[in-house]
């Protein structure tokens, strides 16, 4: 690996201009983080992303493929990002090729015209049955380069030869629809996935070592509390933010009255906007912490259905995921897998993925109590609503 680009933050050139189109924290500037997951094969770029400080880390996957590297899921392309990239391309060929492997992530899709722009020579591949939101536009009014645009399947799948892709669905969430498409790289023995799995660890990411102020944020019971740096504080922050991404409101959550939360506002030492002047809209209760633990794994990170994905995109569509494990746990060689958030590279062998299939199938597919309540309360009025069908598509009629 080159000398250029070292395995610590890239700390300077950080500006993302088309922010607004997506409004996550951080906003307009973005640090990333650079680490090889797989020696001159695999690299991983990873950039935070979240609302009110609940960040969690995104990730971009670099494949070394036959004339040069592939990118999965691309980042918002900073000055920083550029410049690995392009170092990564000097010693390993061009970047030929650019895939967007799902249908609705819209935080993944976001970056892929500006990221087309940089490297003009590439061939671009989506995943079918694209879609925006709230206007449902046509990808070359998104910035879609129409000639170098290709469908994954229609179109055929880009490097065939050492890339096994397989699909999770299409299913149907109403406005439109979910499809994931995993690669499986022979020669890494890696498989990359986007969202329908996440694998979480409980040391905070190093991501959060350019700014840990999000972790100090949450890591505080009241508004009046400072931000304080320390590793418990930070762990303590980390394991908030885990149940925050990973459930929306969980049931320890509460929110105190306005009273409450105008009492602890704007003290002495908190009068900035990264402190959100005091304004602190939470009150854990006892026992937020054990439901942490249930999600974090021990002494490696717990791979898992992601909660939010599950319990609103998964519910009537169990089948088609055991499905897709069951065709993913025949791929020969497999080592390990890798997410687009959390923590990676996690050890996944055909024993780790059959184990998850049976953790999976003998599970509550449809839990409605405790820390899921308020995924439940969701799933249920957009069933009400009609805004979700009772049955996926078929994704062997697409």
């Amino acid at each position: 690996m080159s000398s250029s680009i070292s395995n610590k933050a890239l700390s300077k050139n950080t500006n993302w201009f088309w922010w607004p189109l997506f409004p996550l924290y951080p906003y307009g500037s973005r640090d990333t983080t650079y680490s090889e997951l797989v020696p001159n094969l695999v690299w991983s770029f990873e950039q935070l992303q979240g609302l009110y400080y609940v960040a969690v880390p995104i990730r971009m996957v670099v494949l070394k493929v036959p004339k040069g590297l592939m990118l999965i899921n691309p980042l918002p392309p900073t000055r920083d990002l550029v410049l690995a990239l392009k170092a990564l391309q000097e010693e390993h060929g061009p970047i030929c090729t650019i895939v967007l492997p799902t249908a609705s992530g819209l935080e993944h899709k976001i970056a892929m015209p500006a990221m087309a722009r940089v490297f003009p020579e590439s061939t671009l591949w989506v995943c079918p049955g694209q879609w925006s939101f709230p206007l449902n536009l046509p990808l070359a009014w998104l910035g879609f380069p129409s000639k170098r645009t290709r469908t994954m399947f229609a179109d055929g799948l880009p490097h065939k030869g050492i890339c096994k892709w397989i699909s999770l669905g299409p299913i149907d969430i109403g406005l439109g629809r979910f499809q994931e498409i995993a690669c499986y790289h022979s020669e890494s023995h890696s498989l990359i996935v986007t969202d329908a799995l996440v694998g979480i660890e409980g040391e905070p990411p190093k991501l959060f070592d350019n700014d840990p102020t999000p972790l100090l944020f949450h890591a505080r019971d009241k508004g009046d509390q400072p931000l304080k740096d320390s590793i418990e504080a930070r762990r303590k922050g980390w394991k908030r933010l885990v149940l925050f991404a990973s459930y929306l409101k969980p049931d320890q959550l509460k929110i105190p009255s306005i009273n409450d939360i105008a009492k602890n506002s704007f003290k002495p030492g908190l009068r900035t906007l990264k402190a959100h002047f005091g304004i602190f809209p939470f009150q854990w209760e006892k026992g937020w912490d054990l439901s942490a633990r249930e999600m974090i794994g021990n002494k490696e990170p717990l791979l898992q259905v992601a909660p939010v994905i599950k319990r609103l995109v998964f519910p009537r569509a169990k089948v088609e995921f055991l499905r897709w494990l069951d065709e993913i746990k025949n791929l020969k060689g497999m080592k390990t897998i890798i997410p687009a958030h959390f923590s990676a590279p996690i050890k996944f062998t055909k024993r780790e993925c059959i184990n998850l299939r049976n953790r999976i199938n003998f599970s509550d597919w449809l839990p409605s109590k405790g820390n899921w309540s308020f995924l439940y309360s969701v799933d249920k009025n957009l069933l009400d609503k009609g805004v979700v069908p009772q049955k996926p598509l078929d994704p062997f009629k697409d």
